[in-house]
């Protein structure tokens, strides 16, 4: 019999249909901390927490009995998933039961901004009856721009849409025919939609890629009178650079449910009269606490009724005997996807990925997923993994398709893989040198080999004498050392052709070290790609 441990205060409505359920022991033990909980999860098979508890790797020490930890709720932050996925600790994360209430609550700030009620509610409780002073502007045929068009950006989207609102969107993971079928007018970027929009809501997680997304230059960017909205994380709106465009006159109002220190008592936005904020409430509903508590019993019944694994944001159920065979390769399908998430732009469509000589023969399946995982690690909330990343890429419109070929090519085994748009691809082919040390060896149509860790500087040339050699000394004016440098250029191509470069850096340029490079003539474009570390695996890998 399953025991079930509950580790915060969820909705009733969860417990009791877990005490429901035949065939489980249940116990309540909210509050525990240290060696109190380290010892309740040695006796527990599953538990449910919220984000209350923190499960840490002391707590999951030398636990053999624990199998799942299911999460009410999206964040997995409390939990140390690294140490639950050596421990052989599923854990799993119910993303969609605060989906309706976080889009009702962006919605809620977005019409409390336009209509001034917070203000008038308090000028009111003052004894003033001002009705000039707080006149406000109708949604209706505004144009709403939003970034992040996940389940809650679609379910904002929908009810713009009733407002009579014109909807905008962006999302490089949402293809134009699903963004047609949302009555969606997809941007190829950020800073497209920008100049076009009444109201702006983000709905990303925060990443390297989304913090300070809108900064300075983006207000400016803006029509005179824009509304900014953030129910998603603190940190991808700059705090300080709204309050200067609010008192410049150049936004109309801002409405902040996160913050990017949280919690925050303290900030000069909250007295700013053109301000609404709430203490991070997009998913304090009573529907949807309940929705995740049901949810997160649910998959926890499921799991022990039937191994069923949904969900997961560590690791799936793979035979390890597969998952130690195809290491090297799993490895270098995921480094292949945060490569060219990084290397390529736009919205994309469609991934190819095309499997020669022996690893052909395997189970490529598991790399494909290796590869989506990669693809999106950089920009989806959560952690994304081999269990979730197919069912991530489809959910957004992008067509997955695989080829295979056993025979060898120029290695026993090699991997490449197309990501396009409907005007442009991106190439990137990979293989093993040795049992885990994954080579770039291919890039569009220029052959090439490189290593793909660290900071990559990629950038493609003038086959011409001397090019290389400004590039180390521009590098070496902003205080840059190369670790490594590879060169290559089309297996056709004669000398003086397009060529392209790759420097593993020990450190990232800077904006003026990369200006000063695409400003000299002989280089055609450069981007620089964060890649893990070597030797770093994922943690559904380890």
């Amino acid at each position: 019999m399953p025991t079930i441990l509950i580790l915060d205060n969820i909705a009733d409505e969860g417990i009791r249909l877990l005490e429901a359920e035949d065939g489980f022991e249940v116990e309540v033990r909210p509050g525990l901390s240290g060696t109190e909980l380290h010892d309740a999860l040695m006796s527990a098979d599953g538990a449910i927490c919220r984000s209350g508890v923190q499960i840490d790797e002391s707590a999951l020490k030398d636990n053999r009995r624990l199998k799942v930890i299911a999460r009410a709720g999206v964040g997995t932050d409390n939990i140390d998933k690294k140490a639950a996925t050596r421990q052989g600790v599923v854990v799993m994360n119910t993303p969609t039961g605060n989906t309706f209430s976080t889009a009702e609550h962006t919605f809620a700030l977005l019409l409390g901004l336009s209509r001034n009620i917070a203000p008038a509610h308090s000028s009111l409780i003052n004894g003033s009856w001002d009705r000039k002073g707080y006149l406000g502007n109708q949604v209706a045929d505004k144009i709403l721009g939003i970034v992040g068009l996940g389940r809650i950006g679609q379910e904002v989207a929908k009810r713009a849409q009733a407002f009579q609102m014109h909807v905008m969107g962006y999302d490089p993971f949402l293809t134009s025919d699903q963004a047609a079928k949302l009555g969606i007018e997809l941007m190829t970027s950020v800073d497209e939609m920008l100049p076009h929009v009444d109201y702006l809501t983000v709905h990303t997680p925060l990443t390297p890629e989304t913090e300070n997304l809108v900064d300075d230059d983006e207000i400016q960017s803006m029509k005179s009178g824009a509304r900014l909205i953030n129910c998603a994380r603190g940190g991808i709106y700059n705090e300080d650079a709204l309050l200067r465009g609010l008192e410049s006159g150049k936004l109309a109002g801002v409405a902040l449910d996160v913050f990017k220190e949280e919690p925050c008592t303290e900030s000069p936005l909250f007295s700013h009269p053109a301000v609404l904020c709430t203490p991070h409430l997009g998913a304090s509903t009573e529907e949807a606490q309940t929705r995740v508590a049901v949810e997160a019993v649910q998959l926890l019944v499921n799991y022990f009724k039937t191994g069923e694994i949904r969900h997961s944001v560590n690791i799936g159920a793979v035979d390890p005997a597969t998952l130690k065979s195809l290491r090297g390769y799993l490895n270098l399908a995921h480094r292949t996807g945060v490569f060219l998430s990084q290397w390529s732009s736009g919205g994309i469509e469609r991934c190819k990925l095309e499997f020669r000589g022996n690893i052909a023969n395997e189970d490529t399946r598991l790399l494909t997923s290796a590869f989506c995982a990669g693809l999106l690690q950089r920009v989806l909330e959560g952690e994304v993994n081999i269990v979730n990343a197919q069912v991530l890429l489809r959910d957004r419109g992008i067509q997955l398709a695989e080829h295979h070929d056993s025979e060898m090519g120029a290695f026993s085994s090699s991997l490449t893989i197309s990501v396009g748009t409907d005007e442009t691809e991106w190439v990137a082919g990979g293989t093993i040198f040795g049992n885990d040390m994954p080579r770039l060896i291919r890039l569009d149509n220029m052959i090439l080999e490189t290593y793909l860790d660290g900071t990559m500087l990629v950038f493609t040339h003038q086959d011409t004498p001397g090019i290389i050699g400004a590039m180390g000394t521009i590098l070496g004016e902003y205080n840059i050392n190369i670790a490594q440098m590879s060169v290559g250029r089309a297996a056709t191509d004669a000398p003086g052709g397009l060529s392209i470069g790759v420097l593993n850096l020990d450190s990232c340029p800077s904006e003026d070290a990369i200006k000063a490079i695409n400003a000299h003539e002989g280089i055609h474009q450069s981007a620089v790609i964060e890649m893990p570390p070597a030797g770093e695996l994922p943690s559904w890998l380890l």
